[in-house]
């Protein structure tokens, strides 16, 4: 099998958010799909990459603080609405029914089933792109979408982006468990 040669990045697709901030006084929104998971250990690390054009970098760097939210399929509108207008031009503020918790300046949204409210730990500067990583600092989860203590990704239905395609997927099916499933590998002789 041939395999072509290229510097893409092929792992999309990625889970949509919406990151929160306060940018001049007021909660604003963008859509990001650039998330990473830093660690699983505690404190808990996550990062978002986004481009250094963006209004929300302000805010997140002015006050330290983000909030990661994750729409489900029912907010595509808006989640889509916030990738696409800038709040440089539309208020964004009166969008979503909103809550704040420890940090007063990462504005969540109450529609949103997990959100993640998060501490700026470090700043990456990249010619085009700030890398944040942030600690999170509290997640609030609605318990309809737990099973057995743990976020349900099927109840959440989250939005995954992708990039390449420019489309938004669902997610599909657990098929195999982790940890367990590589005890049935047999070595070739």
């Amino acid at each position: 099998m041939k395999k072509q040669p290229d510097g893409i990045n092929c792992l999309y697709p990625m889970p949509t958010v919406l990151v929160g901030t306060v940018v001049d006084g007021k909660p604003n929104f963008i859509t990001i799909a650039h998330v990473g998971i830093m660690n699983f250990a505690k404190p808990h690390y996550i990062s978002i990459s986004s481009a250094k054009i963006h209004y929300s970098n302000r805010g997140i760097i002015a006050n330290g603080a983000f909030s990661v939210n994750i729409p489900s399929e029912d907010m595509v509108v808006a989640t889509d609405y916030c990738g696409i207008k800038s709040g440089k031009q539309v208020d964004k503020s009166r969008m979503f029914d909103l809550f704040y918790g420890e940090l007063k300046t990462a504005p969540m949204i109450s529609a949103c089933s997990v959100t993640m409210e998060c501490r700026l730990y470090q700043t990456i500067d990249f010619k085009t792109h700030d890398l944040f990583i942030g600690e999170i600092v509290h997640t609030y989860c609605e318990e309809s979408v737990l099973t057995d203590g743990a976020v349900d990704f099927e109840k959440v239905r989250p939005m995954l982006f992708d990039m390449p395609r420019k489309k938004y997927w669902r997610l599909g099916e657990p098929f195999a468990d982790c940890w367990k499933i590589g005890l049935q590998w047999k070595p070739k002789d």
